[in-house]
């Protein structure tokens, strides 16, 4: 090897690193399995300051919500959008009862949330949280955003039944 081959080597400017992708980074385009049931990723929710993403999910006509949460460790949610309503986001109750369960209220936020795909909220801007949890551990979340409420009910999904799998983008 010449001496100009190794100065060459050693100005020759390298690749930057290729940032490894965190289970916050999933976004439409890639699939998720959860449960053994696999779904497409068609939308993204952030909440960058409290490390939260909501997944808009779909297999075939059937959309779920996976909620993922960067703590001390990764915990998720699965939500079904119900129908519901409210009439004002004052009017918020502390405890829910539906279908024979009664939801307590667990926490309440209001944050700035971005989105990317097909969401149920199209924008990104402030939101208004609500977190219930009933005695047998079954999760209600209410969310509002410029004049419009989602209402969703779920579980909790421990982490070794969710497995995101990468899209080709």
């Amino acid at each position: 090897m010449s001496i100009f081959q190794r100065l060459r080597g050693i100005i020759k400017r390298h690749e930057p690193p290729i940032a490894e992708r965190s289970v916050l980074t999933i976004g439409p385009g890639d699939a998720c399995e959860v449960s053994m049931v696999t779904y497409q990723v068609i939308g993204r929710t952030l909440n960058e300051r409290r490390k939260t993403i909501m997944l808009t999910l779909q297999d075939g006509a059937d959309l779920r919500y996976l909620l993922i949460e960067d703590r001390e460790t990764t915990v998720y949610s699965l939500y079904s959008p119900i129908d519901g309503r409210l009439d004002s986001i004052t009017e918020v109750p502390m405890t829910l009862e539906m279908d024979d369960r009664t939801y307590h209220l667990e926490e309440q936020y209001n944050d700035t949330i971005s989105s990317t795909g097909k969401t149920p909220f199209m924008y990104g801007g402030e939101q208004a949280v609500w977190q219930f949890q009933s005695d047998d551990r079954k999760l209600m979340r209410i969310e509002w955003q410029e004049g419009r409420f989602m209402l969703y009910e779920g579980e909790d999904i421990l982490s070794a039944d969710v497995e995101i799998l990468r899209g080709s983008v």
